[in-house]
């Protein structure tokens, strides 16, 4: 077993010990099923903590508010980091805390009470309300402007089905049924319904794109979206595709501060909850086409039927003269 803090007559850690410990978080997030994008994501977060912490002298196991927040402090002030990238530096190095925490490396969490007082997203701020959302003429203009046909494809099936990013970079070209246009995603722990629909427009545009893609490397390949290489597209792809998209279209301004003024894929997701539900779709149809887990008791035996669900897909859905 690691010493505790307070079994130590030295304030500074090995790094040995350092990577030792975060080794041990990366399996045990492993074992409790997180993702392998948002463990790689975690671990990089706290190993520019854990650097920050042995360049300055400071104790990993020892730290305590006044550490957190010069650790904060060092990200908006020397490394200039933006807001939304620090809240996701604090939650993987909280995790990681609460990690050590239940080892018994640490009596307390310390970074719970320096992210509710300066990280704190109040209800008249929070992100829903700040994330852009772009009208349908605005999308429309976007996916009809963008040249690249994967990144027209990309753009234009995150909008018309409100996936996450990560539910469409593990996309197959099996798992698209052309004949009900209807797409199984992979099972994620975040997703209840797997069943997603597409229409028309998204038909014509992904058959475009798998023709060209027939030309390209990784042509034989089973991603549905591919890199210049070949392999399976990854996340900053899919980022990079939408944002200078959105950029050249006047949509997003990658040097403002305002999240308002980004545009990222997830804004896509935010586009077709509120646009579907201006539509009039039902919103128990809605949270099921997002597949958001169901909250009450009873919502796990009220069966939504999927011929049902299909068809008020395709009367809501916003068209964008694709």
């Amino acid at each position: 077993m690691m010493p505790r803090a307070s079994d130590r007559s030295s304030p500074e850690l090995d790094s040995l010990v350092h990577n030792e410990l975060v080794e041990q978080y990366r399996e045990d997030n492993e074992i409790r099923g997180l993702s392998t994008e948002s463990t790689r994501r975690y671990i990089s977060s706290i190993r520019i903590y854990v650097k920050y912490l042995e360049d300055n002298g400071m104790d990993l196991l020892g730290a305590d508010r006044n550490t957190i927040r010069k650790f904060l402090e060092y990200l908006r002030k020397v490394r200039g980091v933006h807001q939304k990238t620090i809240e996701n530096y604090f939650t993987g190095i909280s995790g990681f805390y609460d990690f050590l925490e239940y080892e018994g490396h640490v009596d307390k969490n310390p970074v719970h009470a320096v992210r509710k007082r300066y990280l704190r997203r109040y209800k008249d701020n929070d992100e829903g309300q700040m994330r852009q959302l772009i009208s349908v003429e605005e999308m429309a203009r976007l996916i009809n402007t963008t040249m690249d046909v994967r990144d027209k494809a990309i753009i234009a099936l995150l909008a018309k089905t409100g996936i996450r990013r990560r539910e469409l970079i593990r996309l197959d070209v099996d798992d698209i049924d052309w004949v009900e246009q209807s797409i199984k995603l992979k099972p994620t722990p975040k997703r209840t319904n797997r069943i997603i629909f597409f229409d028309d427009e998204t038909a014509f545009i992904l058959k475009r794109w798998l023709r060209a893609r027939a030309s390209r490397n990784g042509a034989d390949s089973k991603p549905l979206f591919t890199n210049s290489t070949g392999g399976r597209l990854n996340r900053n792809g899919v980022y990079s595709a939408v944002t200078k998209a959105a950029e050249r279209a006047g949509l997003h301004n990658p040097d403002s501060e305002r999240m308002e003024d980004h545009f990222s894929p997830h804004c896509c997701r935010h586009w077709f909850t509120t646009h579907m539900r201006r539509a009039g779709m039902p919103r128990e149809f809605i949270q099921e086409l997002r597949g958001d887990v169901r909250k009450e008791a009873i919502d796990i035996y009220d069966h939504i039927d999927r011929k049902e669900l299909r068809e008020s897909y395709l009367a809501h859905i916003p068209q964008l003269g694709i």
